[in-house]
């Protein structure tokens, strides 16, 4: 098998009346478990931000639907693309800067259900946290086992900022997308990692990082094929080798062409609105003061930040970052799946090497579940009690943080 197929343990089964094979209790029992204290978790959030607002006198239900880029998101949902706001010379920002898949699928579920555009966003973005959850489970189990699964998903659900799961925001379904997408490509089905990948990239700028994955682990995948060293998949009994080798390799470049048609559909369609097929979409980003400029922005604020001090967000923002490096530094160096290492890497990449709202940094590393692989390990060997004392530690961090990020803070996130 190759790189990208050799971490993967076979499913567990059993064997039911006539053969034939049926999941078994701890392969439910596991993703059942792992979702439901993510739901809890978050839930939780949502109780200590509902409280809060009641003391403070503000709206939850607009607080975790209606803020920011929900907004934005809502708004296209209910009246398609062509909003502009204009602001000081240079600042422009219009929704053709936010990717179609969510708020298309928000217009759906309020066209279908009795809910307002808000309700039904968040309806959305819930269900998609729980998908993903299950999908970062997934991907964690296979590689290590049910105990670092479940590690994986509870430090995902409990860190600082993710209080951004339980908002109308993309994130969650980029993750559920990406996750889902991943687990396909380390389990060699291409045509389905190909087909999510390209979904992925219509909910959210960087869910180029998807289709990077993809295409990269595609790369390497078709090389081995051809040298023969180590085909991925095995080929069933009575197909030729050499036809099925074909067929692979048909499937694993089909993948690979899909993934990234849906992030490039909407570039190129918002550089025709724009008059500029291939840079207008980059010019709607400068718009709104987003430019990847290899992190020199970055670097020129957080020289500010040190020297001067400011607003405590931005310090939080400062140490999640330098902790997703450390992290990414790990997870090269434990020698994770290539498609992993790639998705990651491109996530972090677009977030230290691009400009813009800084503060809304941690949020664009959420979905980089990948990082989180190291420290899941490190728990499931580690003593119980200790485990349990670094869960218990992140969760009062992350509901108190998440807490004051959605009703005190007052900042975009």
């Amino acid at each position: 098998m190759s790189q990208s197929t050799a971490l993967l343990p076979a499913p567990a089964t059993e064997r039911g009346d006539g053969g034939c094979a049926r999941p078994s209790r701890a392969t439910v029992a596991g993703p059942v478990l792992a979702v439901g204290a993510f739901a809890a978790a978050r839930l939780t959030g949502m109780v200590c931000v509902a409280l809060v607002s009641h003391l403070t006198h503000q709206d939850a239900f607009r607080l975790l639907g209606r803020s920011w880029d929900s907004r934005w998101y809502t708004g296209i949902a209910a009246h398609g693309y062509g909003r502009t706001l204009f602001f000081e010379p240079g600042v422009v920002q219009s929704d053709l800067a936010f990717f179609p898949l969510y708020p298309g699928l928000v217009r759906a579920v309020a066209t279908v259900l009795p809910l307002g555009y808000g309700a039904a966003a968040l309806l959305l973005s819930w269900l998609a946290a729980g998908a993903a959850a299950w999908g970062v489970y997934a991907i964690g189990e296979r590689l290590h086992g049910r105990r670092t699964g479940t590690f994986l998903v509870l430090l995902w659900a409990l860190m600082p900022h993710s209080v951004v799961l339980s908002l109308a925001y993309t994130e969650p379904v980029l993750t559920a997308l990406a996750a889902w997408s991943l687990y396909a490509v380390l389990s060699g089905r291409w045509l389905w990692a190909g087909t999510l990948a390209a979904l992925a990239g219509l909910a959210r700028p960087n869910g180029f990082a998807v289709a990077a994955a993809v295409c990269v682990t595609a790369a390497y995948e078709i090389v081995v094929r051809i040298k023969g060293r180590a085909p991925a998949l095995e080929a069933p009994r009575k197909v030729p080798h050499s036809l099925w080798k074909l067929g692979g390799l048909r499937r694993v470049c089909a993948g690979a062409a899909l993934a990234p048609l849906g992030w490039a559909a909407y570039v190129l369609y918002v550089g025709i609105r724009k008059g500029d097929p291939l840079h207008g979409y980059f010019a709607v980003q400068r718009g709104w003061g987003s430019t990847f400029d290899f992190g020199a922005g970055s670097l020129a604020f957080v020289k500010h930040l040190l020297r001067d001090g400011d607003k405590l967000v931005f310090s939080m923002t400062l140490v999640i970052v330098a902790g997703a490096l450390l992290l990414f530094a790990l997870l090269v160096a434990d020698r994770a799946p290539l498609p992993l290492v790639v998705y990651t890497g491109v996530l972090v990449l677009i977030t230290v090497g691009g400009s813009g709202f800084f503060e809304s940094k941690p949020r664009f590393l959420l979905p980089a579940f990948p990082l989180l692989l190291p420290l899941a390990l490190a728990m499931t060997r580690a003593r119980p009690n200790s485990a349990h004392l670094v869960v218990c530690a992140l969760a009062g961090l992350s509901l108190a943080y998440g807490t004051y990020l959605v009703t005190t803070a007052h900042m975009p996130l």
